[in-house]
């Protein structure tokens, strides 16, 4: 019996097929080995397949078999979840499902008390400790995790962002530390289990000079921050601490690459197989008030901008393409007009899929949160429903993309 990815079913019809396959009298299950039910099941959405495993004991068997777990890899791509991450980040229990449209509660405490969820990739979340600096890695799904090996942490750390290897299951974790120009990186390798040892990147001879200082004669610097607001140079641009240290990397011709956001406001490219960095032009004059953030999807850098000009705002997304930005797509003005005003920050992912969730909130006094959704695909937005627990709305500032592999192991 062969499979073909091919083009997503709607929600209507993977709920027909779940019914189908749970009526013995429609569809004769029994009768299939465990090997060919095995590859069935495996192409279920998550969600169907963790409801369909209640209907008797041989599915209920499969999560164990190491067999439907080789199966479910062989998937090549599933609709991403975002783990929502509120301003307490060690109360993170909620996942949005792109494919079902709805929100879960995990059953399960995905991360610990004292870290803050700052990478994800593949079925993997990645938790670092705001006192030690220890990374943990985990599947939500499952819960099953597992603790890297200590850093040292004398040097400022700057990124940590995660990718996939060749080898099922396999992950790298990539963390940029120093201050511009001197900066260096380290990578967790999943097949070795171990950190390489520190490596220098040197900057990159393209006849742009890197600008850590001010381009004013006075030597007074203003550059905007994360808020929106402008801000000496003396002072770092303000993210959540869940955003702190994101970063996205791309994979081209080989050559892996890792994009974060300095402290002033610039982003910076690293080369990882080319040990060398460069600051990208910059997208809007500085001047102008907005805030700024990076993702990943199908391998290409996305920036997403916020920005207010002549009494309205605008949120805008781009690509970068032989160094010159790209326009993809922007919040249409009947959306975009209610954030008008509010001085709020934009906290962005992608990931998995051809979706971009940007997640607006504003600071105190005034709490506002609103979450939108790009489809690349589709070109069209739109709006995540609002989230309740026990009748009260549950906001978060920012979020991770997953892929819900209940075969991702750590």
């Amino acid at each position: 019996m062969g499979f073909s990815a091919g083009k997503r079913k709607s929600r209507d019809e993977q709920d027909y097929t779940a019914t189908l396959l749970a009526s013995p009298d429609s569809f004769p299950m029994d009768e299939l080995s465990d090997d060919v039910l095995e590859r069935v099941l495996s192409w279920l959405p998550t969600s169907s397949f963790l409801r369909m495993t209640s209907v008797c004991k041989r599915w209920k068997s499969t999560q164990t078999s190491k067999s439907f777990n080789l199966a479910c890899s062989q998937v090549p791509l599933r609709d991403p979840w975002f783990f929502m991450i509120p301003n307490d980040s060690n109360s993170s229990t909620f996942v949005h499902d792109s494919t079902e449209n709805n929100w879960k509660n995990l059953n399960h405490r995905s991360n610990r008390r004292g870290f803050i969820p700052v990478a994800s990739s593949g079925g993997l979340l990645c938790f670092r400790c705001s006192v030690s600096g220890d990374f943990f890695l985990c599947n939500p799904i499952t819960g099953f995790s597992l603790d890297l090996p200590s850093l040292d942490n004398s040097k400022p750390l700057q990124a940590v962002a995660m990718t996939a290897t060749l080898t099922p299951s396999g992950y790298k974790l990539v963390t940029i530390s120093g201050e511009a120009p001197n900066l260096c990186f380290r990578i967790y390798e999943s097949d070795s289990g171990s950190w390489s040892k520190e490596l220098k990147l040197v900057k990159k001879n393209d006849g742009v000079e890197y600008n850590d200082s001010s381009d004013d004669d006075n030597g007074t610097v203003y550059f905007l921050s994360k808020t929106g607001t402008v801000v000496v140079a003396s002072n770092n641009l303000q993210r959540s601490p869940s955003k702190q240290y994101s970063s996205v990397v791309t994979v081209k011709d080989n050559a892996e690459t890792v994009y974060f956001l300095s402290s002033y406001g610039t982003i910076i490219a690293c080369d990882l197989t080319k040990r060398c960095f460069t600051e990208l032009p910059k997208l809007l004059p500085p001047f102008l008030e907005y805030s700024i953030d990076l993702v990943e999807c199908n391998g290409t850098m996305f920036v997403i901008l916020l920005s207010e000009f002549y009494e309205s705002t605008s949120l805008r997304i781009w690509k970068l393409e032989n160094q010159s930005w790209v326009h993809v797509g922007m919040l249409p003005p009947a959306m975009s007009h209610e954030l008008y005003g509010r001085e709020g920050d934009i906290n962005c992912v992608g990931g998995a899929g051809n979706k971009i969730l940007v997640c607006f909130n504003t600071n105190p006094p005034e709490m506002y949160y609103r979450y939108f959704v790009y489809d690349l695909v589709e070109e069209q937005w739109s709006e995540l429903p609002k989230c309740f627990k026990d009748g009260e709305a549950v906001e978060f500032v920012s979020a991770l993309s997953f892929q819900p592999r209940i075969e991702a192991t750590v």
